[in-house]
């Protein structure tokens, strides 16, 4: 079962991927996703992508503090700057307060209501 994420910092990626180099957008996807789980207040990751190339990703950050370093990584600024000029149409980024966590899973066939 996952972690409660009450009171987590929520950082909402939405992106329309353009045509180009997918196989560079590949690598820096998962450099950045291995590079961000190492930095303090890390909470985690949850990414897809539909056929009509709306990429919706979550990241997950103890709090504002930790959000905002991450934005702020050198390496980080120089993905973002090649996401901007070669794999992106557009984005949009969403920062919020998990005010309540919800979980189930089929296994024990258990809902938890942590909020």
């Amino acid at each position: 079962m996952r972690d409660d994420r009450t009171g987590q910092i929520v950082v909402i990626f939405l992106s329309r991927r353009t045509v180009a180099d997918d196989a560079g957008y590949a690598e820096a996807a998962e450099a950045m996703a291995s590079l961000a789980a190492t930095q303090p207040g890390y909470r985690g990751i949850e990414s897809t992508r539909g056929p009509d190339g709306l990429g919706i990703t979550l990241s997950f950050w103890a709090d504002e503090a930790a959000a905002l370093a991450w934005r702020d990584h050198p390496e980080h600024k120089v993905i973002r700057d090649t996401g901007r000029a070669l794999w992106y149409e557009s984005y949009e980024v969403i920062v919020c307060a998990a005010q309540r966590s919800y979980a189930w899973e089929r296994a024990g066939e258990k809902a938890r209501d942590r909020g």
